[in-house]
């Protein structure tokens, strides 16, 4: 039950950050829900397929659609008020990536796999719905810029693995890992710290 409400927290944060960026491009209601429900279940969707455990999640259960739908209607009703929260759409990304980033490590951890297999699983269900969303709204996707994203779940997984070698609570542990991933994201976007690129500047 934990472990789900934690799912269900994750895609609240994803989907309202999918409304956010599909009200920014000025979609129709159609298509800021479909916006929302791929970023809320686009990582889990593709997680669930490369271990094998379908149908996929959200097919399975409709807790998941109808808290995506009642999502997309709250937070188009309070639009007004998200929008005056500046960074509201990086808030929202970022407890998204810190929740899915455990969800994801859970069910690598359900299915028997080494550790860093389960790291990768964790950082796909991470940030694989933010590059459906930011594809279909013809941006390039964060975790292709020098952002810190994909590391900070990286980091984060590692984290657990680590942690779960002293004599804590798994609650506690999972909280812990959470936490991490949110920390670095934020840590690196206010000192704005960057993975070196590649390319010469001009």
């Amino acid at each position: 039950m934990f472990y789900f409400l934690m799912d269900l927290l994750g895609t609240v944060a994803f989907a309202i950050s999918g409304v956010l960026v599909a009200m920014d491009k000025r979609l129709d209601l159609f298509g800021v829900l479909i916006i929302a429900f791929v970023t809320a279940v686009g990582g889990g969707t593709l997680r669930d397929l490369l271990i094998g455990n379908t149908p996929v999640a959200w097919m399975l259960e409709s807790t998941y659609i109808i808290t995506i739908i009642g999502t997309v209607i709250l937070a188009i009703i309070f639009r007004e008020k998200l929008r005056y929260l500046r960074k509201s759409l990086f808030l929202f990304d970022t407890l998204g990536i810190g929740l899915y980033t455990m969800v994801g490590i859970e069910k690598g951890l359900n299915a028997n796999l080494l550790p860093v297999m389960c790291i990768i699983l964790g950082t796909v269900t991470a940030s694989f719905g933010g590059v459906i969303r930011d594809i279909l709204c013809n941006e390039i996707p964060v975790i292709f810029r020098k952002e810190i994203y994909d590391t900070a779940c990286v980091i984060g997984g590692l984290s657990y693995f680590l942690l779960r070698k002293l004599p804590l609570g798994d609650e506690y542990i999972y909280f812990a890992s959470i936490l991490i991933v949110i920390g670095i994201r934020l840590v690196a976007v206010k000192y704005k710290i960057a993975l070196p690129g590649i390319y010469k500047t001009a």
